[in-house]
């Protein structure tokens, strides 16, 4: 059996906040956190395995392997994580008038329900690995698939996580997402 790979030390999330464009509802209330370089998969046989192990151990189940769809999108039941095993790729958060980020191999971004997302462009080799809270439903809208305000309802009924998908208990995540949203 291959032995896990090192964590590379908790890292402090970039948080980034979306407002409602209309179109994309965002999520009101929980930034989009990015948490860069958290684990080394250079060199690794399963690079998404790691992801996995970490994801499913935090109560992140519902694991899959593939890439980031190229139109916007958006969940109104859950949370989402998003670990980068392979690649890199540039994704637009935020719906259209959102942010473009630039992601690669190590990195885990964890968009709050409603939070826009789409691939902008990706490496030949992009490998990521996704997951969803245990604690919530599962949904994949684009933008006018739904009532808009059907939509706002169900992402302020979406709960919280248990456990921040990287580190768990006392994750930034945690932390981060139970504070109130500053002015």
């Amino acid at each position: 059996m291959p032995m896990p790979l090192p964590m590379m030390g908790q890292a402090t999330p970039q948080a980034f906040r979306f407002a409602d464009d209309g179109e994309t509802p965002n999520n009101p209330a929980l930034p989009l956190l990015v948490y860069r370089r958290v684990f080394d998969v250079a060199g690794a046989r399963d690079p998404a395995l790691p992801f996995e192990e970490a994801f499913a151990a935090h109560g992140w189940g519902r694991s899959w392997r593939n890439g980031i769809y190229d139109f916007l999108h958006f969940h109104t039941r859950t949370h989402e994580v998003l670990g980068i095993a392979c690649g890199r790729a540039r994704v637009q958060f935020g719906g259209a008038r959102g942010s473009e980020l630039d992601v690669e191999a190590g990195d885990v971004v964890v968009l709050p329900a409603g939070t826009g997302h789409r691939r902008v462009s990706a490496s030949a080799d992009l490998l990521v690995v996704g997951a969803y809270p245990d604690n919530s439903g599962f949904d994949q809208k684009r933008p006018g698939q739904i009532d808009h305000a059907r939509a706002v309802a169900a992402i302020a009924a979406v709960p919280l996580p248990c456990q921040d998908p990287v580190y768990g208990a006392d994750g930034p995540l945690t932390t981060i997402w139970s504070q109130p949203m500053s002015g």
